[in-house]
């Protein structure tokens, strides 16, 4: 019975460690500014924007660019990109454009590259980038071209009607505050001497006592982590209070958290040096000031608050969505590392061969996983020893294909289009890995 209760113990301090690490290093610098810019995107960039260039009159020099472009600035998800999918192929999109934004949308979300470069590499977050573009492109011609008659006909059967229709004008404001937001999120992230150099030092005004710092180092944190941690679960309280009714107007509590969100993000910034007790204020920390301040400029002189109040709901949807299913995953994550043997990943997929890339695409297909949830898995594998290749195999497919994605695209297309697109997405996955795993065992 001991030996149970032991064993129960340490999977729960691997998955509470694992938890503890990842709010402490991996939130504040890449996720935070993620939310923000995927909450800025859904609400002041108008989706009829876009999505009118996925119409069958434009040509393909425009649908197809747009198609991929679309799934990054409507911050889609693997949970919402078949309804978006299904609605704009019904209303008359080519099924070339469409399978392109089935396909893109997913995995160029802003969310997931951020935080796949943080945790993993971004090597891996590169690769994912483009070969998701390039990927959705070719896959979408190709199954324009294998069932072009069928598409003319239909063409000549419909109108373009509403969505394709209508424009829309984005004001400058909006591009403007959408690159500061970008810059926030690279200064955070981006490591170069310029950012991470250290141009002044403060000393902390007390000490840590000993026993405090024995628990800290007890439980792998440092004590920017320990208040950064601190720091999220008072932004979740404020937030609650002044982010879930924001519609009915600003009160004191939205001013709080907006406050607390930007002086967290520059708390995370400095790099902690001697003992905890020293802090290096870098470039980071000074770039971080600067934007916070440019942005509070910005957005309170060009933009209402009824626009700002929608801005705030919709990251603040974002977070209430996503973000609960990242906190069970990288603690489950954790839990399951501890479970696996090491030996185990190595064997099926610590090398860069074909079958190895294969089965990190069957994982994504039968082993589904919400957005961004597929990334702390990802970094446990990485862990226990999975290959870059097959790694990146993996998080090409698992955005993609699932069995409930697989039976929602069989009703909606149909069965030989459903097993045409994800015959392509597996091979193409495959391949990719493959290459990937090569190209990097030479660098």
């Amino acid at each position: 019975m001991q030996s149970i209760i032991g064993y129960l113990t340490t999977l729960l301090w691997a998955g509470w460690s694992s938890l503890l690490d990842y709010l402490a290093a991996h939130v504040l610098l890449c996720l935070v500014p993620a939310f923000i810019i995927a909450g800025f995107m859904s609400s002041m960039i108008p989706k009829k924007s876009i999505t009118r260039f996925l119409g069958p009159k434009a040509s393909r020099w425009v649908s197809y660019p747009a198609s991929a472009l679309s799934g990054f600035i409507l911050a889609v998800c693997s949970c919402t990109i078949l309804p978006l999918f299904t609605g704009i192929w019904k209303r008359g999109a080519g099924l070339g454009p469409a399978i392109t934004f089935l396909f893109v949308g997913p995995a160029i979300n802003i969310l997931a590259l951020t935080y796949t470069g943080a945790a993993i590499g971004f090597d891996i977050a590169a690769a994912r980038l483009i070969l998701s573009i390039a990927f959705g492109i070719v896959i979408g011609l190709t199954m324009a071209w294998i069932f072009r008659q069928e598409e003319t006909d239909r063409a000549n059967e419909m109108a373009a009607i509403g969505t394709f229709d209508q424009r829309a004008n984005v004001k400058p404001a909006i591009w403007a505050l959408f690159g500061l937001l970008i810059a926030v999120l690279i200064v955070g992230t981006l490591q170069v001497e310029l950012l991470t150099n250290v141009y002044a030092s403060v000393r902390l005004p007390f000490m840590l006592s000993e026993g405090f710092a024995n628990i800290l180092q007890s439980i792998n944190l440092t004590l920017q982590g320990a208040l950064l941690i601190v720091m999220l679960l008072v932004i979740g309280w404020a937030a609650w209070k002044g982010f879930e009714r924001v519609f009915e107007g600003f009160n004191i509590w939205t001013y709080v958290a907006v406050a607390i969100v930007g002086f967290t993000i520059l708390i995370a910034a400095p790099k902690e040096q001697v003992g905890s007790i020293i802090i290096g204020l870098n470039g980071r920390f000074i770039g971080e000031l600067i934007l916070l301040i440019t942005i509070a400029i910005v957005a309170g002189r060009y933009f209402s608050k009824d626009e700002l109040s929608g801005w705030i709901w919709e990251t603040w949807k974002f977070v209430k969505q996503i973000f609960p299913l990242l906190i069970v995953g990288v603690f489950a994550a954790g839990v399951v590392k501890q479970i696996i043997p090491e030996v185990w990943v190595r064997t099926v997929a610590g090398q860069n061969t074909i079958g190895a890339n294969l089965v990190g695409v069957l994982f994504g297909v039968f082993m589904y996983f919400p957005t961004l949830v597929e990334v702390p898995v990802a970094k446990m594998f990485v862990d226990l020893g999975m290959a870059r290749g097959p790694l990146l195999a993996y998080l090409l497919a698992d955005p993609e294909l699932s069995l409930q994605s697989i039976l929602v695209l069989n009703k909606v297309m149909g069965r030989k289009k459903t097993v045409i697109y994800v015959s392509w997405v597996a091979v193409l996955s495959t391949i990719a890995g493959y290459i990937f795993g090569i190209v990097m065992s030479v660098m």
